[in-house]
């Protein structure tokens, strides 16, 4: 069966048979030579070992191959052996090695990748361009790894020793180099902390972002439709918003082709746009019955001026009987140029009301606006002609009344000048004084005949401005005491 040397009759298993062994025969007298060995034969082994008790039959396959397995030598073990397993150990260490450096880098190119899809700063693409770098190193120290465990086979039966050692030594060194680059990714790792959160929260952002935008399309959809069941039109709305169509089909196209940041963007875009026309589809019934009401208003409010300004002829026929031409001069083009904006705003009133029925919202707002103006303008000049005639009947009738009024402005101005000083300021005084001198100018021009009212009107006016002036430049200079 194999080279082993075969025991004597007269061994240790001679004397000491196993249970179920075939007894010993006597031992042969010294002077007999033994017999002849028959040649080894299949058959004759195989017959053999169907004689051997059946614990040794189950021993015998890892006696018979020196207890490794294969078809290794019967005397393969020894120092050769030890080598063989220390190499087979620093190959296993090595493998271990190049799986966790394996899958670091599996786990590390899913947080690059996060970045870059994110992050086109300076930091990001640095990290991208230091992560290739890294990527160059571990595919060298692979290729170490693999090259040193294609180098030997610590399987073959003929391995000595010395391959043993050799192999040991360069997967060792393949370990070491694995774990050196595995430290340095590790560190890398660490460093990407803050980026990696930046990026994280982007893309936690993105999801909600896009859903958001869609849902408020939606939500702007459903209220034009709302509206249009109303009997109102919205084109303008539908028209905003189907400008929008192109961005939803970028929106679905995703961040893969866009980019995160400019996604969130854009669904943010799309958000403010289709909340914003959500809300005037919203308020659109309102909006025209607002037009309404403010179309009935400005009509009623047209027809009362109309009626005004007729008054406006009488007013002026007494000033220009009871008061100089100063007085009135000035409100001679009142009846006419009331006239001419009453006309101008019922006009704007008939363009309002066809973009009203139109439903051009914007184009009717704006001419309503216009016929307000147009009236206000109307109002105050058909109420400045019968103010005047009441400021001059008051003045005519007393005017130390306006005189008094004026004086008492002047010296309380005069009186917060000195607080605290004993003399004035003379900013403060200089601007008083004259005030004082233009008051006593402007009762003086009162004792001719048929004297100018209005003229001192606006005298004592200015003089209760200049006053005022002064007591604000003080309040300014003490702080708004």
């Amino acid at each position: 069966m194999t080279a082993t040397p075969r025991r004597s009759c007269t061994g240790r298993a001679a004397r000491r048979p196993g249970a179920g062994a075939v007894p010993a025969t006597p031992a042969a007298p010294p002077t007999a030579r033994p017999a002849a060995r028959p040649a080894p034969s299949p058959l004759r082994d195989l017959v053999a070992l169907s004689l051997l008790p059946l614990p040794l039959l189950l021993a015998l396959p890892g006696a018979l191959t020196g207890g490794g397995g294969g078809s290794r030598r019967w005397f393969g073990g020894g120092r050769g052996e030890s080598r063989r397993a220390e190499a087979q150990a620093a190959k296993d260490a090595a493998a271990s090695a190049f799986y966790e450096l394996d899958t670091a880098q599996r786990d590390l190119r899913i947080s690059i990748e996060t970045i870059s899809a994110v992050d086109d700063t300076p930091a990001g693409q640095r990290a991208v361009s230091d992560f290739a770098a890294l990527g160059r190193r571990i595919d060298e120290a692979s290729g170490t790894y693999i090259a040193a465990v294609d180098a030997v086979d610590l399987d073959r039966d003929e391995l000595d020793g010395a391959a043993a050692s050799r192999a040991r030594r360069a997967l060792d060194g393949a370990k070491d180099e694995l774990k050196r680059v595995k430290a340095d990714l590790d560190r890398f790792a660490e460093s990407l902390g803050p980026l990696l959160g930046k990026a994280e929260t982007q893309l936690a952002r993105l999801a909600p972002a896009v859903e958001r935008a869609k849902q408020s399309l939606l939500a702007t959809t459903t209220a034009l439709d709302t509206v249009r069941a109303q009997g109102l039109r919205a084109d303008d709305l539908a028209a905003r918003l189907a400008t929008l169509a192109p961005e939803l089909t970028r929106l679905n196209e995703g961040a893969a082709r866009h980019g995160v940041a400019e996604t969130i963007q854009r669904a943010d875009r799309v958000r403010r746009e289709a909340e914003a026309l959500r809300a005037e589809a919203e308020r659109l019934p309102e909006r025209a019955g607002e037009i309404d009401r403010r179309l009935v208003s400005l009509r009623t409010r047209a027809e009362a001026l109309t009626t005004r300004s007729a008054q406006v002829e009488p007013v002026l026929s007494e000033l220009r009987r009871r008061f100089t031409a100063p007085c009135w001069q000035d409100l001679q083009h009142v009846p006419e140029e009331a006239a001419k904006h009453v006309a101008q705003a019922g006009a704007k009133l008939g363009e309002a009301r066809q973009a009203r029925e139109a439903q051009r919202w914007a184009d009717a707002t704006a001419l309503l606006a216009t016929v307000r103006a147009l009236l206000d303008e109307t109002d105050e000049a058909v109420s400045a002609a019968g103010d005047r005639l009441r400021q001059l009947n008051e003045v005519a009738k007393d005017p130390q009344r306006e005189i008094e009024r004026t004086r008492f402005a002047v010296r309380d101005a005069q009186r917060l000048a000195m607080t605290g000083r004993q003399t004035p300021d003379p900013r403060h005084a200089r601007p008083l004084d004259d005030a004082v001198a233009r008051l006593d100018r402007a009762v003086t021009a009162l004792e001719g005949h048929h004297p100018d009212y209005w003229q001192f009107l606006r005298e004592t006016e200015a003089v209760r401005a200049t006053a005022a002036r002064v007591v604000e430049l003080i309040r300014e200079e003490r702080g708004g005491s």
